[in-house]
């Protein structure tokens, strides 16, 4: 099996940056039966703030909310 760890380090101030490696990850990578990780590091880490999330709506891919989720639900680890 493939294995793939994204790197994300920005933060709200770069919504659909910020929301990306979710993206990526949680519709992308894992239904493609790719092994995936999250690592965030810098800005990106105020991400996983008490809602937070709710608040970052990047442009043209799913609400950081949604992704987290998506990413919780398929066992996807997100390290800090």
């Amino acid at each position: 099996m493939a294995k793939l760890v994204i790197v994300g380090s920005s933060g709200m101030s770069d919504p659909t940056r910020a929301s990306i490696p979710f993206h990526i990850a949680a519709n992308g990578a894992a239904p493609s039966g790719v092994e995936v990780a999250v690592i965030l590091a810098g800005d990106a880490t105020g991400l996983l703030g008490s809602g937070v999330a709710e608040g970052v709506r990047g442009v043209g891919i799913p609400p950081l909310a949604d992704l987290l989720a998506k990413c919780r639900s398929a066992g996807i680890p997100v390290y800090v």
